[in-house]
C-alpha cells in the first residue's frame, strides 16, 4: 500500500500537467471567396492591407486601412484599438499577410482572418 500511494500521486500530477496544456492562439486562413462572404455577412470589421504605402496607393480593397507588415511589431497599434474586432488581413500574394497575422496574434488580437493577396482578389479595388 505504501508503494501504491506515491505511484498514484505521481500519475495524478503527471496527468494534470498533460491536461493543462494550453493551445497557442492563432489566426484563421480563408480563401478570397470566403473573405468576400464574411464581408457581406459581418459588420464592424477592419480590412487590413499590410503592403507598403506605395503598393496601397496603387490599388487596394475599398475601405481598407494600410499598416505595412514591417511596422507591426511589439508596440500597440493605435489604428486597431479593439483586440477582439474582426480583422481581415491581406497583402500582395499572401506571404506578408501571414507574417502580419502571426504578429497580430502575438500582440493579443483574437479575431484575425488572413485571406492571402490582392493578386487573387476578384472584388472592386480603388487607387489614390
Amino acid at each position: 500500500m505504501k508503494k501504491i500511494i506515491p505511484l498514484l500521486i505521481a500519475v495524478l500530477i503527471l496527468g494534470g500537467c498533460a491536461s493543462s496544456k494550453e493551445e497557442t492562439p492563432t489566426y484563421r486562413q480563408v480563401s478570397t471567396e470566403e473573405a468576400i462572404a464574411i464581408m457581406e455577412k459581418e459588420s464592424g470589421y477592419v480590412i487590413l492591407d499590410v503592403r507598403t504605402a506605395e503598393e496601397f496607393q496603387e490599388k487596394h480593397i475599398p475601405n481598407a486601412i494600410n499598416i505595412p507588415n514591417e511596422t507591426i511589431g511589439r508596440d500597440e497599434i493605435k489604428e486597431l484599438p479593439d483586440k477582439d474586432q474582426l480583422i481581415l488581413v491581406y497583402c500582395r500574394s499572401g506571404n506578408r499577410s501571414k507574417q502580419a497575422s502571426e504578429k497580430l496574434v502575438k500582440l493579443g488580437y483574437t479575431n484575425i482572418v488572413e485571406f492571402g493577396g490582392i493578386n487573387s482578389w476578384t472584388g472592386d479595388t480603388v487607387s489614390e
